[in-house]
């Protein structure tokens, strides 16, 4: 099933129940979060009896600025091909950023994503990200 990501297609892998994406860098366009060894398909689970989505990337560097961006683009990615149900937790790898804990509880804190996604700048890199080739 492809899921139509613009710059490289996610799929849902149904006998392994996992989603394989390969979702643009927002910082180092053009190579996808799969060719930078962000993501990969061990690094994202899907339980579809329980619904939940659990994603863990590591970004290239320990100091990424671009972590909460990544992530935010993998959380619009998945709300928009996901009943809404599902739960979605999205990690940075234990160890792999400096401010870990930060970009944890920034990431999975409903209030702080909807006040993130309300910045028009932030929203149009988001958005961009998802949807530079659909144009």
């Amino acid at each position: 099933m492809t899921l139509g990501l613009i710059n490289a297609n996610p799929v849902v892998h149904a006998k392994k129940e996992r989603l394989a994406r390969t979702e643009e860098d927002p910082h180092a366009h053009p190579y996808s979060l799969e060719q930078l060894s962000v993501l990969s398909e061990e690094s994202i689970t899907v339980d579809e009896k329980l619904g939940r989505i659990l994603i863990t990337f590591r970004p290239t560097i320990q100091h990424c600025t671009m972590a909460t961006v990544i992530g935010l683009c993998l959380r619009e990615k998945l709300k928009n091909h996901f009943p809404p149900h599902f739960k979605v937790d999205i990690k940075v790898a234990p160890g792999s950023h400096a401010n870990e804990e930060s970009v944890n509880k920034q990431l999975n804190d409903k209030e702080r994503v909807a006040a993130a996604l309300e910045n028009p700048n932030l929203r149009q890199l988001v958005e961009e990200c998802l949807y530079s080739n659909e144009l």
